[in-house]
């Protein structure tokens, strides 16, 4: 049921039981500390406070006052409906807001944390935006967590004002207008820079698209774009920093297992610009149109490149034949041969050779490179539970769970328990994860379950959260647990050492074997 609510959502599992228990009004259980507890308490008064801003700022927008932000709409040739769908508003002057929030009955410490507002040189609390026609950012669950304010008409501020970071906003792990686009059945997604490209092709019947909320792509925001579509197009603007854009964005999505493609716009310099120019129809057939990862790197190759003059063509075929050799499929390969050749006048065959000779080259060198040194690997067989003594895996599921709910313990379980020595396969891919957070300054294990993506290791990773471990001194429990390992290791190391001292004919090795033996009896013994 969860991972069903989280398919059909596009939402992280613990996001979907979140979503599930809210629908219930069941109240979640948490294992928190004080501090935690006042962190949640906190976030979901900034929720609610977002919320309520984001409807003043909406009302104020029909009220005579906001004449300029009435202006915008009419230049924007923004619908009621769009307005409406939005929530799109127009902040007030100096501290008004703040006073509303203050009537509201929100306090201090969450006004300050929402950044809403802040405080000036004279300690007066002022609001942090004056005069700006208003874009509330909802997450995937609609709620507000931040916003955009667009100046009108003064080239000396910033044209675009965004939310500071703060405890419900991190703009690298969100996507604009993606709990919108998220409700239409889609296997495409067309990603663009700004806010008003999002809005203005939404209104103009383009459902598919979201917007980027920062200068680049991050990883959690193509793993946002991964995990609710199969083809995911790059939109961004036609200048310099769009082009780095796109660059960016190929860099973190091409190892993902997701269909890239990238935009081609001629006459205009952003999709807002392009469909109000040209109509919907004809954007439509643009994202159709939209070409590969390969042909936008051949076309940025060719655009450096005179392909009239013969060193700068001979350039050009070896760099293409490295892009195409890189590709594992032979029917692909054969298809961007054919289109590249057709394009720029280049013979199929001297495509095909230069190809051949790269991964013929570097399949010769791997081979003489096994050849010359020999690699010793140790190979992780992938445990089933039967290959696993049930002892073993709730030893594991316990340490698990009190990296968890106690991370202060994570230098102790570390330095004496490396990732390989948990056995179960599933525990194995949760204490990845663990340590690579734990190991941050600013770590957060309560997401643990938006990133977990195999639902074999959410559903056993539930399990361990779920069970009461009886555990009532954390330290204790990891000792035992550390002793059991310990004495199970030199166990292992003896009867190792017992049979090379039988098959050892050097008398100085043997000498050297039974002197290891006897420290670990000694261990042994001492552990009992």
């Amino acid at each position: 049921m969860i991972t069903f609510i989280s398919k059909i959502e596009g939402i992280g599992f613990k996001e979907a039981i979140e979503t599930l228990a809210e629908r219930a009004n069941i109240e979640l259980p948490t294992l928190t500390n004080g501090e935690d507890s006042h962190k949640e308490e906190l976030k979901a008064k900034i929720y609610k406070l977002n919320s309520y801003a984001a409807d003043y700022y909406h009302k104020r927008l029909y009220k005579p006052e906001s004449k300029a932000g009435q202006e915008y709409v009419k230049q924007r040739k923004l619908t009621n409906e769009t307005l409406e769908n939005y929530n799109l508003g127009f902040s007030g002057n100096y501290d008004e807001l703040y006073k509303v929030l203050k009537k509201e009955g929100f306090e201090d410490e969450e006004i300050l944390e929402s950044g809403l507002v802040k405080k000036n040189e004279d300690g007066k609390y002022i609001d942090f935006y004056r005069d700006r026609f208003m874009i509330p950012i909802l997450d995937v669950r609609n709620r507000v967590i931040a916003f955009g304010g667009r100046v009108l008409g003064d080239a000396k501020r910033f044209k675009y004002l965004n939310s500071p970071e703060n405890i419900v906003y991190s703009k690298g792990k969100h996507l604009f207008g993606l709990n919108v686009a998220k409700k239409y059945e889609h296997k495409k997604l067309l990603i663009v820079e700004g806010y008003m490209d999002v809005i203005s092709l939404h209104q103009r019947g383009v459902q598919n698209v979201v917007g980027a909320l920062g200068t680049a792509l991050t990883t959690n925001q193509g793993w946002l774009l991964r995990k609710n579509a199969e083809q995911v197009i790059l939109g961004f603007d036609s200048d310099g920093a769009g082009q780095t854009a796109i660059m960016r964005a190929m860099e973190v999505m091409q190892n993902m297992g997701t269909d890239i493609r990238v935009l081609q716009m001629l006459g205009a310099k952003d999709p807002d610009e392009y469909i109000i120019k040209y109509g919907s129809a004809r954007f439509k057939k643009l994202i159709d149109e939209a070409i590969s990862l390969i042909e936008f790197r051949v076309k940025i190759l060719q655009q450096s490149l005179n392909l009239e003059v013969a060193g700068d063509k001979v350039k050009f075929l070896n760099e293409i034949a490295k892009l195409i050799s890189k590709i594992d499929n032979s029917i692909e390969q054969e298809i961007y041969i054919e289109k590249i050749s057709k394009g720029y006048n280049i013979s199929k065959e001297a495509i095909f050779g230069q190809v051949n000779k790269l991964q013929y080259s570097g399949k010769s060198k791997q081979n003489n490179l096994e050849k010359s040194v020999p690699v010793r690997t140790k190979i992780r067989e992938k445990n089933t539970l039967d290959e696993v003594s049930k002892e073993i895996i709730q030893r594991e599921n316990t340490i698990i769970s009190i990296l968890i709910n106690s991370p202060e313990n994570f230098k102790l379980i570390k330095e004496n328990m490396k990732e390989d020595d948990f056995k179960y396969s599933l525990n194995h891919k949760i204490v990845a994860y663990l340590y690579e957070e734990l190991e941050k300054e600013d770590n957060n294990i309560s997401s643990i379950l938006d990133k977990v993506e195999d639902e074999d290791v959410q559903s056993h990773l539930t399990a361990i959260m779920a069970e009461d471990y009886g555990i009532t001194d954390n330290k204790k429990a990891i000792q035992d647990i550390l002793k059991k390992y310990e004495k199970e290791k030199l166990e292992i190391r003896r009867d190792e050492l017992i049979k090379e001292t039988s098959l050892e004919q050097d008398i100085e090795k043997k000498r050297k074997i039974g002197e290891e033996l006897n420290n670990i009896i000694l261990k042994l013994a001492r552990l009992r």
